[in-house]
């Protein structure tokens, strides 16, 4: 039999003696002939006044990351400033106690050279960061970058400025990390 040969007859045998199919009609269930199309033109998704919607939501979205990208690179910036001015403030006192043996190691020209070649090291490795040594003698007295330790009359001095300086100040791209201390002339 050649399928030329296949009657009607044949098809409606084959068809009656098959389970319906899923979504056959007359099993309770939408067959895709069924369903309804949504009228032309219209968006089943979203309502066409809701484009400029969403754009202005994506541009604040995108400007508020930029903002955070910013303020992430600015703390993160600071953060690392914080943890310097920490650092060097521990190594100060040994920078003073350098100065200092350098002042008393005075006729042993090995010792005073030897203190000279690791106190400059330090002070180069410290500019290299922005770190700045600042030694206030003959300026006016500022609280804010000078710390009085002593005042004393003088005559060839007007009041108010630094004769004398006990420690020196240091700063860090601008900022005091530690106030010079200073005899001020009353």
């Amino acid at each position: 039999m050649t399928d030329e040969q296949v009657t009607e007859q044949d098809t409606e045998e084959f068809t009656a003696a098959a389970p319906p199919h899923p979504g056959a009609a007359g099993t309770g269930e939408t067959a895709f002939g069924d369903a309804e199309a949504p009228p032309a033109g219209e968006s089943a998704s979203a309502a066409p006044d809701e484009g400029p919607d969403y754009l202005a939501l994506a541009q604040r979205t995108q400007a508020e990351f930029e903002n955070y990208r910013k303020r992430m690179a600015r703390e993160g910036a600071q953060a690392v400033q914080r943890g310097m001015s920490k650092v060097v403030k521990e190594l100060l006192p040994a920078l003073d106690h350098l100065d200092v043996a350098l002042g008393a190691a005075e006729g042993h020209e090995d010792v005073v050279r030897g203190f000279a070649l690791v106190r400059d090291e330090l002070v180069a490795a410290l500019a290299r960061v922005g770190v700045q040594a600042f030694s206030p003698e003959g300026e006016p007295f500022d609280p804010h970058q000078h710390e009085a330790m002593a005042s004393q009359p003088a005559e060839d001095a007007e009041a108010g400025t630094i004769l004398q300086v006990y420690q020196r100040g240091y700063r860090i791209d601008g900022t005091v990390l530690r106030p010079a201390r200073v005899v001020v002339a009353a």
